[in-house]
Protein backbone atom coordinates (compact mmCIF):
# COMPACT_ATOMS: atom_id res chain seq x y z
CA UNK A 1 0.00 0.00 0.00
CA UNK A 2 1.20 3.18 -0.79
CA UNK A 3 1.82 5.61 1.92
CA UNK A 4 3.37 8.79 0.00
CA UNK A 5 3.92 10.08 -3.22
CA UNK A 6 5.38 12.75 -5.06
CA UNK A 7 4.02 15.67 -6.89
CA UNK A 8 4.28 14.12 -10.10
CA UNK A 9 2.18 10.81 -9.34
CA UNK A 10 -0.25 13.00 -7.18
CA UNK A 11 -0.70 14.79 -10.71
CA UNK A 12 -1.11 11.29 -12.34
CA UNK A 13 -4.29 10.16 -9.84
CA UNK A 14 -1.72 8.13 -7.46
CA UNK A 15 -2.59 8.97 -3.65
CA UNK A 16 -1.57 7.82 -0.66
CA UNK A 17 -3.48 4.87 0.01
CA UNK A 18 -3.83 2.89 -2.67
CA UNK A 19 -2.14 -0.70 -3.04
CA UNK A 20 0.78 -1.00 -4.96
CA UNK A 21 -0.89 -2.84 -7.98
CA UNK A 22 -3.75 -0.82 -8.41
CA UNK A 23 -1.08 2.03 -8.52
CA UNK A 24 0.85 0.31 -11.59
CA UNK A 25 -2.25 -0.83 -13.22
CA UNK A 26 -2.76 3.14 -13.39
CA UNK A 27 0.83 3.62 -14.19
CA UNK A 28 2.50 1.31 -15.13
CA UNK A 29 5.65 3.25 -15.54
CA UNK A 30 5.38 4.15 -11.73
CA UNK A 31 8.58 3.93 -9.42
CA UNK A 32 7.90 2.61 -5.95
CA UNK A 33 10.39 2.32 -2.96
CA UNK A 34 10.11 0.30 0.31
CA UNK A 35 8.94 2.57 3.25
CA UNK A 36 11.39 2.99 5.76
CA UNK A 37 9.34 4.93 8.94
CA UNK A 38 12.61 4.72 10.99
CA UNK A 39 14.98 6.49 8.31
CA UNK A 40 11.65 8.96 8.02
CA UNK A 41 11.73 9.44 12.31
CA UNK A 42 15.73 10.06 11.66
CA UNK A 43 15.52 12.55 8.66
CA UNK A 44 12.56 14.32 11.07
CA UNK A 45 14.43 14.53 14.07
CA UNK A 46 17.86 15.84 11.51
CA UNK A 47 15.24 18.54 10.27
CA UNK A 48 14.21 19.72 13.68
CA UNK A 49 17.71 20.22 15.17
CA UNK A 50 18.28 22.13 12.39
CA UNK A 51 15.49 24.50 12.58
CA UNK A 52 16.62 25.00 16.15
CA UNK A 53 18.83 27.89 14.75
CA UNK A 54 15.57 29.74 14.63
CA UNK A 55 13.96 29.24 17.92
CA UNK A 56 14.23 26.64 20.95
CA UNK A 57 10.73 26.16 20.87
CA UNK A 58 10.51 23.25 18.19
CA UNK A 59 8.17 20.21 18.14
CA UNK A 60 8.45 17.11 15.82
CA UNK A 61 4.86 16.02 14.24
CA UNK A 62 5.55 12.80 12.95
CA UNK A 63 5.51 11.78 9.81
CA UNK A 64 6.22 15.13 8.34
CA UNK A 65 5.47 18.14 10.35
CA UNK A 66 7.34 20.56 12.53
CA UNK A 67 5.96 22.87 14.65
CA UNK A 68 7.82 26.43 15.79
CA UNK A 69 7.14 28.82 18.36
CA UNK A 70 8.70 32.05 16.79
CA UNK A 71 7.45 34.51 19.36
CA UNK A 72 10.40 36.69 19.84
CA UNK A 73 12.28 35.09 17.35
CA UNK A 74 11.84 37.11 14.39
CA UNK A 75 14.51 39.87 14.65
CA UNK A 76 17.04 39.54 12.26
CA UNK A 77 14.63 38.13 9.50
CA UNK A 78 12.32 41.14 8.78
CA UNK A 79 9.47 39.74 10.36
CA UNK A 80 7.42 36.53 10.61
CA UNK A 81 7.25 36.31 6.77
CA UNK A 82 11.34 36.43 7.13
CA UNK A 83 11.86 33.60 8.70
CA UNK A 84 9.40 31.47 7.16
CA UNK A 85 10.45 32.01 3.54
CA UNK A 86 14.55 31.51 4.99
CA UNK A 87 13.15 28.44 6.59
CA UNK A 88 11.62 27.55 3.09
CA UNK A 89 14.76 28.30 1.01
CA UNK A 90 17.02 25.89 3.09
CA UNK A 91 14.40 22.74 3.00
CA UNK A 92 13.64 23.39 -0.68
CA UNK A 93 17.75 23.61 -0.94
CA UNK A 94 18.15 20.06 0.84
CA UNK A 95 15.84 18.87 -2.67
CA UNK A 96 12.56 18.72 0.10
CA UNK A 97 8.98 19.43 -0.64
CA UNK A 98 7.89 22.47 1.70
CA UNK A 99 4.40 23.63 2.76
CA UNK A 100 4.44 26.28 5.55
CA UNK A 101 1.97 28.08 7.11
CA UNK A 102 1.48 30.95 9.87
CA UNK A 103 -1.19 31.51 12.68
CA UNK A 104 -1.77 32.39 15.85
CA UNK A 105 -2.09 28.58 17.52
CA UNK A 106 0.09 25.30 16.55
CA UNK A 107 -3.56 23.72 15.11
CA UNK A 108 -4.19 26.16 12.97
CA UNK A 109 -0.62 26.47 11.02
CA UNK A 110 -0.53 22.90 10.77
CA UNK A 111 -3.85 22.66 9.33
CA UNK A 112 -3.24 25.45 7.19
CA UNK A 113 -0.02 23.98 6.15
CA UNK A 114 -1.32 20.51 5.66
CA UNK A 115 -3.86 22.09 3.16
CA UNK A 116 -2.09 24.81 1.65
CA UNK A 117 -4.39 27.64 2.63
CA UNK A 118 -3.76 31.15 3.69
CA UNK A 119 -7.22 31.62 6.02
CA UNK A 120 -8.38 29.35 8.51
CA UNK A 121 -12.20 29.72 7.25
CA UNK A 122 -11.43 28.58 3.57
CA UNK A 123 -10.44 25.15 5.37
CA UNK A 124 -12.55 22.04 4.52
CA UNK A 125 -14.37 20.33 7.47
CA UNK A 126 -11.71 17.48 6.93
CA UNK A 127 -9.31 19.90 8.88
CA UNK A 128 -11.61 19.41 12.33
CA UNK A 129 -9.88 15.82 11.78
CA UNK A 130 -12.66 13.79 13.75
CA UNK A 131 -13.13 11.09 11.74
CA UNK A 132 -14.72 9.59 8.41
CA UNK A 133 -18.46 9.52 10.12
CA UNK A 134 -17.99 13.34 11.10
CA UNK A 135 -16.41 14.55 8.10
CA UNK A 136 -19.41 12.91 6.27
CA UNK A 137 -22.05 14.33 8.37
CA UNK A 138 -21.33 17.68 8.24
CA UNK A 139 -21.23 17.52 3.95
CA UNK A 140 -24.27 16.17 4.11
CA UNK A 141 -25.36 19.31 6.34
CA UNK A 142 -23.93 21.58 4.01
CA UNK A 143 -21.15 22.47 5.34
CA UNK A 144 -18.09 21.56 3.58
CA UNK A 145 -15.97 24.63 5.12
CA UNK A 146 -14.96 25.52 8.46
CA UNK A 147 -16.15 28.95 8.19
CA UNK A 148 -19.58 27.64 7.73
CA UNK A 149 -19.17 25.05 11.12
CA UNK A 150 -18.14 27.99 13.03
CA UNK A 151 -21.42 30.14 12.05
CA UNK A 152 -23.28 27.24 13.53
CA UNK A 153 -25.13 27.99 16.83
CA UNK A 154 -22.94 26.13 19.52
CA UNK A 155 -25.07 24.45 21.22
CA UNK A 156 -26.67 22.57 18.51
CA UNK A 157 -23.08 21.21 17.41
CA UNK A 158 -22.36 20.42 21.05
CA UNK A 159 -25.67 18.49 21.35
CA UNK A 160 -24.89 16.86 17.30
CA UNK A 161 -21.56 16.10 17.49
CA UNK A 162 -20.02 16.44 21.38
CA UNK A 163 -17.43 18.64 23.38
CA UNK A 164 -14.81 17.04 21.10
CA UNK A 165 -15.70 19.05 18.16
CA UNK A 166 -15.87 22.23 19.68
CA UNK A 167 -12.53 22.13 21.49
CA UNK A 168 -11.18 21.12 18.34
CA UNK A 169 -12.76 24.06 16.24
CA UNK A 170 -11.30 26.82 19.65
CA UNK A 171 -8.09 25.38 18.78
CA UNK A 172 -8.07 26.34 14.57
CA UNK A 173 -10.07 29.37 15.58
CA UNK A 174 -7.43 30.64 17.97
CA UNK A 175 -10.20 30.57 20.81
CA UNK A 176 -7.83 27.81 23.00
CA UNK A 177 -4.03 28.05 22.38
CA UNK A 178 -2.84 24.32 23.45
CA UNK A 179 1.39 25.23 23.51
CA UNK A 180 3.41 22.71 22.07
CA UNK A 181 5.73 20.28 24.04
CA UNK A 182 9.39 21.50 22.74
CA UNK A 183 11.77 18.62 22.34
CA UNK A 184 14.66 20.52 24.46
CA UNK A 185 13.74 22.53 26.87
CA UNK A 186 15.22 25.94 27.08
CA UNK A 187 18.01 27.03 29.72
CA UNK A 188 18.63 29.28 31.71
CA UNK A 189 21.49 30.63 30.35
CA UNK A 190 22.58 31.09 26.51
CA UNK A 191 24.68 33.36 23.89
CA UNK A 192 24.44 32.98 20.40
CA UNK A 193 26.18 34.99 17.36
CA UNK A 194 25.02 35.05 13.52
CA UNK A 195 27.33 35.33 10.80
CA UNK A 196 26.27 37.74 7.45
CA UNK A 197 29.40 35.50 6.10
CA UNK A 198 30.03 31.99 7.55
CA UNK A 199 33.08 31.30 9.44
CA UNK A 200 35.63 28.40 7.22
CA UNK A 201 37.98 28.17 10.48
CA UNK A 202 37.62 26.07 13.47
CA UNK A 203 40.07 28.18 15.04
CA UNK A 204 37.90 31.42 14.53
CA UNK A 205 35.24 29.51 15.68
CA UNK A 206 37.08 28.98 18.92
CA UNK A 207 37.40 33.24 18.97
CA UNK A 208 33.98 33.55 18.78
CA UNK A 209 32.78 30.88 21.38
CA UNK A 210 35.02 32.17 23.68
CA UNK A 211 33.72 35.66 23.13
CA UNK A 212 30.01 33.66 23.57
CA UNK A 213 31.53 32.21 26.68
CA UNK A 214 32.38 35.95 28.43
CA UNK A 215 28.69 37.31 27.42
CA UNK A 216 27.67 33.69 29.05
CA UNK A 217 29.39 34.55 32.25
CA UNK A 218 28.63 38.21 32.68
CA UNK A 219 24.72 36.12 32.62
CA UNK A 220 25.78 34.14 35.73
CA UNK A 221 27.34 36.89 37.12
CA UNK A 222 24.55 38.51 37.55
CA UNK A 223 22.81 35.75 38.63
CA UNK A 224 26.00 34.68 41.12
CA UNK A 225 25.85 30.98 39.59
CA UNK A 226 28.28 29.00 37.25
CA UNK A 227 27.85 26.59 34.44
CA UNK A 228 28.22 22.74 35.28
CA UNK A 229 27.67 22.11 31.49
CA UNK A 230 28.14 23.39 28.51
CA UNK A 231 26.74 22.62 25.02
CA UNK A 232 27.79 24.56 21.79
CA UNK A 233 25.68 23.88 18.80
CA UNK A 234 27.79 25.57 15.02
CA UNK A 235 25.01 25.53 12.68
CA UNK A 236 26.63 24.92 9.47
CA UNK A 237 25.07 26.70 6.28
CA UNK A 238 23.92 23.46 4.44
CA UNK A 239 22.24 22.41 7.71
CA UNK A 240 24.24 20.18 9.71
CA UNK A 241 24.22 20.78 13.18
CA UNK A 242 27.84 19.91 14.83
CA UNK A 243 27.40 19.62 19.16
CA UNK A 244 29.95 19.50 21.55
CA UNK A 245 29.27 19.56 25.49
CA UNK A 246 31.98 19.44 28.02
CA UNK A 247 30.91 19.22 32.01
CA UNK A 248 32.61 20.49 35.18
CA UNK A 249 33.45 18.75 38.56
CA UNK A 250 32.66 22.56 39.88
CA UNK A 251 30.37 25.49 38.56
CA UNK A 252 32.50 27.64 36.61
CA UNK A 253 32.42 30.65 34.50
CA UNK A 254 35.55 31.64 33.26
CA UNK A 255 35.62 31.50 29.53
CA UNK A 256 39.51 30.88 29.02
CA UNK A 257 38.95 27.24 31.19
CA UNK A 258 35.95 26.83 29.08
CA UNK A 259 38.09 27.21 25.66
CA UNK A 260 40.54 24.45 27.06
CA UNK A 261 38.14 21.90 27.85
CA UNK A 262 36.77 22.55 24.54
CA UNK A 263 39.99 21.80 23.07
CA UNK A 264 40.74 19.28 24.97
CA UNK A 265 37.15 17.52 23.55
CA UNK A 266 37.83 17.96 20.09
CA UNK A 267 41.27 16.56 20.30
CA UNK A 268 39.43 13.61 21.33
CA UNK A 269 36.92 13.49 18.69
CA UNK A 270 37.57 10.96 16.35
CA UNK A 271 36.43 12.93 13.80
CA UNK A 272 37.75 16.29 13.80
CA UNK A 273 35.26 19.38 13.04
CA UNK A 274 34.60 20.13 9.36
CA UNK A 275 33.51 23.55 8.48
CA UNK A 276 32.41 22.53 5.53
CA UNK A 277 31.10 25.75 3.69
CA UNK A 278 31.06 27.48 6.88
CA UNK A 279 29.13 28.18 10.33
CA UNK A 280 26.41 30.78 9.65
CA UNK A 281 25.79 30.50 13.67
CA UNK A 282 27.39 29.41 16.77
CA UNK A 283 24.91 29.18 20.50
CA UNK A 284 26.66 28.38 23.41
CA UNK A 285 24.26 27.31 25.99
CA UNK A 286 24.39 26.09 29.51
CA UNK A 287 21.77 23.75 31.05
CA UNK A 288 23.33 23.20 34.05
CA UNK A 289 23.67 26.24 36.77
CA UNK A 290 24.66 25.95 40.40
CA UNK A 291 25.08 28.34 42.93
CA UNK A 292 28.37 30.12 42.46
CA UNK A 293 29.69 32.72 45.13
CA UNK A 294 32.75 35.31 44.81
CA UNK A 295 35.62 34.08 46.45
CA UNK A 296 38.60 35.58 48.06
CA UNK A 297 41.77 35.89 46.20
CA UNK A 298 44.88 34.46 47.19
CA UNK A 299 47.23 37.62 48.74
CA UNK A 300 50.18 36.65 46.31
CA UNK A 301 47.59 36.53 43.80
CA UNK A 302 45.47 34.23 41.86
CA UNK A 303 42.39 32.78 42.12
CA UNK A 304 41.08 30.04 44.12
CA UNK A 305 37.94 29.45 41.46
CA UNK A 306 39.81 26.18 40.57
CA UNK A 307 41.58 23.36 42.50
CA UNK A 308 43.88 21.13 40.78
CA UNK A 309 41.71 18.15 41.61
CA UNK A 310 38.87 19.99 39.88
CA UNK A 311 41.11 20.82 36.73
CA UNK A 312 42.36 17.32 36.58
CA UNK A 313 38.36 15.48 36.87
CA UNK A 314 37.47 18.57 33.92
CA UNK A 315 40.09 17.59 31.61
CA UNK A 316 39.44 14.30 32.14
CA UNK A 317 35.78 14.42 31.12
CA UNK A 318 36.59 16.57 28.17
CA UNK A 319 38.63 13.85 27.04
CA UNK A 320 37.02 10.95 27.70
CA UNK A 321 33.56 11.51 28.36
CA UNK A 322 31.20 12.64 30.96
CA UNK A 323 29.66 8.82 31.25
CA UNK A 324 33.32 7.88 32.19
CA UNK A 325 34.27 9.39 34.86
CA UNK A 326 32.50 8.20 37.83
CA UNK A 327 32.54 9.00 41.59
CA UNK A 328 30.76 7.07 44.48
CA UNK A 329 27.84 8.34 46.27
CA UNK A 330 26.34 6.75 49.57
CA UNK A 331 22.78 5.41 48.50
CA UNK A 332 19.89 5.16 50.65
CA UNK A 333 19.93 1.32 51.42
CA UNK A 334 21.23 -0.86 54.37
CA UNK A 335 22.42 -3.92 51.91
CA UNK A 336 26.12 -3.43 51.31
CA UNK A 337 26.49 -3.59 47.37
CA UNK A 338 23.24 -1.09 47.24
CA UNK A 339 24.94 1.87 49.59
CA UNK A 340 27.30 3.23 46.81
CA UNK A 341 26.29 4.30 43.59
CA UNK A 342 28.29 4.98 40.86
CA UNK A 343 27.64 8.56 39.17
CA UNK A 344 28.63 10.56 36.27
CA UNK A 345 31.38 13.48 37.59
CA UNK A 346 29.14 16.61 37.14
CA UNK A 347 25.46 14.70 38.67
CA UNK A 348 24.58 16.45 41.54
CA UNK A 349 25.73 14.54 45.09
CA UNK A 350 22.64 14.52 46.92
CA UNK A 351 22.96 14.94 51.51
CA UNK A 352 24.67 11.77 53.19
CA UNK A 353 27.47 10.46 55.12
CA UNK A 354 29.31 7.41 54.48
CA UNK A 355 29.09 4.82 56.90
CA UNK A 356 32.87 4.79 58.72
CA UNK A 357 34.44 3.66 61.74
CA UNK A 358 35.21 5.19 64.83
CA UNK A 359 38.80 6.96 64.97
CA UNK A 360 41.46 3.87 66.17
CA UNK A 361 38.58 1.51 65.02
CA UNK A 362 39.07 -1.17 61.94
CA UNK A 363 36.40 0.11 58.80
CA UNK A 364 33.34 -1.64 58.98
CA UNK A 365 33.27 -1.75 55.09
CA UNK A 366 35.94 -2.90 52.72
CA UNK A 367 36.99 -0.75 50.03
CA UNK A 368 36.99 -3.93 47.33
CA UNK A 369 33.77 -5.49 46.89
CA UNK A 370 33.01 -8.14 44.51
CA UNK A 371 29.85 -8.17 42.00
CA UNK A 372 28.45 -10.37 42.56
CA UNK A 373 29.79 -12.09 45.80
CA UNK A 374 31.77 -14.87 45.51
CA UNK A 375 30.91 -18.68 46.54
CA UNK A 376 33.37 -20.28 48.94
CA UNK A 377 33.42 -23.50 50.42
CA UNK A 378 33.44 -22.73 54.77
CA UNK A 379 33.79 -24.79 58.01
CA UNK A 380 31.88 -23.82 60.52
CA UNK A 381 29.62 -24.87 63.81
CA UNK A 382 26.41 -25.58 63.01
CA UNK A 383 23.62 -23.59 63.08
CA UNK A 384 24.94 -20.16 63.68
CA UNK A 385 28.87 -20.45 64.31
CA UNK A 386 31.81 -18.46 62.80
CA UNK A 387 33.98 -19.54 59.75
CA UNK A 388 37.06 -21.58 61.20
CA UNK A 389 38.08 -22.43 57.85
CA UNK A 390 37.28 -21.45 54.30
CA UNK A 391 38.15 -22.45 50.49
CA UNK A 392 38.57 -19.47 47.91
CA UNK A 393 40.19 -19.53 45.04
CA UNK A 394 41.17 -22.89 45.50
CA UNK A 395 43.26 -21.93 48.34
CA UNK A 396 42.42 -22.90 51.86
CA UNK A 397 42.73 -20.24 54.51
CA UNK A 398 43.01 -20.70 58.18
CA UNK A 399 40.42 -18.14 60.65
CA UNK A 400 42.82 -17.05 62.99
CA UNK A 401 40.77 -13.89 64.39
CA UNK A 402 36.71 -13.05 63.33
CA UNK A 403 34.94 -10.43 64.48
CA UNK A 404 30.45 -11.39 63.91
CA UNK A 405 28.28 -11.51 62.79
CA UNK A 406 26.83 -8.67 61.56
CA UNK A 407 23.09 -9.69 60.82
CA UNK A 408 21.97 -7.40 57.77
CA UNK A 409 17.83 -8.83 57.06
CA UNK A 410 16.73 -8.39 53.36
CA UNK A 411 14.54 -5.86 51.94
CA UNK A 412 10.61 -5.71 53.93
CA UNK A 413 9.08 -6.73 50.28
CA UNK A 414 11.15 -9.22 49.69
CA UNK A 415 10.92 -10.98 53.12
CA UNK A 416 7.15 -10.81 52.64
CA UNK A 417 7.75 -12.46 49.27
CA UNK A 418 9.69 -15.60 50.91
CA UNK A 419 12.32 -14.44 48.32
CA UNK A 420 14.47 -12.82 50.54
CA UNK A 421 17.25 -14.27 53.29
CA UNK A 422 19.27 -12.77 56.00
CA UNK A 423 22.88 -12.32 55.70
CA UNK A 424 25.45 -12.60 58.74
CA UNK A 425 28.65 -10.85 57.86
CA UNK A 426 32.18 -11.92 59.81
CA UNK A 427 35.51 -9.52 59.11
CA UNK A 428 37.92 -12.05 59.73
CA UNK A 429 41.86 -12.60 59.05
CA UNK A 430 43.66 -15.81 57.99
CA UNK A 431 47.20 -17.08 59.19
CA UNK A 432 48.60 -14.68 56.29
CA UNK A 433 47.12 -11.48 58.03
CA UNK A 434 45.18 -10.83 54.98
CA UNK A 435 41.20 -10.13 56.26
CA UNK A 436 38.08 -11.01 54.38
CA UNK A 437 34.58 -10.27 54.54
CA UNK A 438 32.11 -13.38 54.68
CA UNK A 439 28.69 -13.89 54.93
CA UNK A 440 26.55 -16.88 55.20
CA UNK A 441 22.91 -16.46 53.49
CA UNK A 442 20.03 -17.46 55.06
CA UNK A 443 19.22 -18.97 58.54
CA UNK A 444 19.53 -22.47 59.64
CA UNK A 445 15.91 -24.36 59.36
CA UNK A 446 13.71 -20.94 59.20
CA UNK A 447 15.35 -19.76 55.84
CA UNK A 448 17.09 -22.74 54.01
CA UNK A 449 18.04 -25.93 55.25
CA UNK A 450 21.73 -25.22 53.83
CA UNK A 451 23.02 -21.82 53.49
CA UNK A 452 25.75 -20.97 51.67
CA UNK A 453 28.71 -18.85 52.43
CA UNK A 454 30.14 -16.09 50.20
CA UNK A 455 32.97 -13.91 50.39
CA UNK A 456 31.85 -10.02 49.60
CA UNK A 457 34.78 -8.21 49.72
CA UNK A 458 38.64 -7.79 50.68
CA UNK A 459 40.10 -5.35 53.60
CA UNK A 460 42.92 -3.18 52.27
Amino acid sequence: MLVAADAQALALGITPGLTLADARARVPQLVSLPADPQADAALLAWLADGCDRYTPMVAAMPPQALVLDITGCTHGFDGPEGLVDDIDRRLRRLGLTVQSALAGTADAALALARYDMAAIADLPSEALDLGEAVHLALRRAGLPRLDDVARQPRATLAARFGDAMMARLDRLLGDIDAPITPRVLPVPVMAEQRFASPLVTSDAALAVIEALAVRAGLQMTALACGGRRFDVALFRSDGHVARLGVATAAPVRDPKLLIRLLRERIGALSDPLDPGFGYDLIRLSVPEIAPLAARQLLLEGGDLAETEVDMLVDRLVARLGRQRVRRLRPGDSHIPEQTALALAVGDALPDGDWLQAQPGEPPLRPLHLFDPPQPIDVIAEVPDGPPRRFRWRRRFHDVTRHEGPERIAAEWWRRADGQGLTRDYYRVEDGDGRRFWLFRQGLYGSEKPSPGWYIHGLFA
